[in-house]
């Protein structure tokens, strides 16, 4: 009878769970399928002013005498009194609108940009002006050519637009910054590398050696030049190529049509430089930090830091939980 007890014990438990499971389950699986069918996502502005102002209470809170604080203290609320009035009173002073864009190979931060884009010329005025924040050393052509293109909108509206690159804009990023009516860079940051790349391994001889046959049927024949596991030829390596220098010259034909300043045959090499040369190229206008330049322009603008936030899907926040779970525990 005590075994029949414990038994029955441990198979309500384990039903209890498994319908906790399928509970649980399934109610995941209705919000996914919900958040599919959403577009997701938020803009999230933040006002740089106010930020810079803070840093500089909190720093004056601690270094100054008590005294000499509160003076301070007085100053600052009067002058924030005398431009709100002119805020409300005088609609000529001038707005900068900042946004991010860190690039990886796919360039899928554009999915972001495009939304921040859209909204600030929902707003912008001619007198405004856009600061963009590259830090990217490159990808797909198509996914940078999509973040020019975007970048392009504020261009053909007649607002000022700035690139600012503290770290790295080479190969898509600088087709990117290019766009710009003024780059500016700081002093060791890297620029250029304007070419193109195409790399695989091949694994055909591999294959062979073991007596795998690899079958590959295409309709068109250009359809598909080099190949990870198929015999390539010369002939399509030479088309390869064919390819890569077409891309390239378009490449070339973009830097030329949106910074005519440059000389084509130096920068486009394949090659990158530090902020200096670049200089030197005229690959940028100025050498400065973006720091530098949006703390500066805080004393004549209302400075806004633009970010769109995407709710990643429910399958993502799960792949992401499984890796930090993975990374963890080994």
């Amino acid at each position: 009878m005590e075994f029949i007890t414990e038994y029955g014990m441990f198979l309500a438990k384990f039903l209890t769970v498994v319908i906790v499971f399928v509970i649980v389950a399934g109610g995941l699986f209705i919000l996914f399928m919900r958040t599919r069918a959403r577009v997701e996502g938020h803009l999230d502005i933040k006002n740089l002013n106010q930020k810079y102002e803070m840093m500089n209470l909190l720093l004056n809170s601690q270094i100054l005498p008590k005294k000499e604080f509160k003076k301070s203290l007085k100053v600052h609320k009067a002058e924030h009194k005398k431009r709100e009035k002119q805020t409300v009173t005088d609609d000529k002073r001038k707005r900068i609108f900042v946004l991010d864009f860190k690039g990886d190979i796919k360039a899928t931060d554009v999915a972001s940009l495009r939304e921040e884009i859209t909204a600030v010329l929902t707003v912008v005025e001619e007198k405004d002006e856009v600061v963009v924040l590259i830090e990217s050393s490159g990808g797909t052509v198509h996914g940078y050519g999509l973040a020019a293109s975007q970048l392009k909108r504020i261009r053909d509206k007649g607002i000022q637009l700035t690139v600012a690159v503290d770290k790295i804009a080479a190969s898509g990023g600088y087709m990117m910054a290019c766009v710009a009516n003024k780059i500016i860079a700081a002093p060791f940051a890297i620029l250029g590398s304007i070419g193109v790349l195409a790399q695989m391994p091949n694994f055909y001889r591999l294959l062979k050696k073991h007596e795998i046959d690899f079958e590959q049927i295409t309709a068109g024949e250009y359809k598909r030049t080099l190949t990870l596991f198929g015999e390539n030829t010369d002939a399509d390596r030479e088309k390869l190529k064919e390819e890569l220098e077409e891309a390239h010259q378009l490449f070339k034909d973009f830097i030329l049509e949106n910074r005519n300043k440059v000389e084509i045959a130096k920068i486009a090499t394949g090659e990158h430089w530090y902020g200096k040369r670049a200089l030197d190229l005229n690959l940028v206008d100025e050498l400065r930090t973006s720091d530098d330049y949006l703390s500066a322009a805080a004393t004549d603008a209302d400075i806004y830091e633009i970010d769109y936030i995407r709710k990643k899907p429910l399958s993502e926040k799960i792949i992401s939980i499984g890796i930090k779970l993975f990374d963890y525990f080994t």
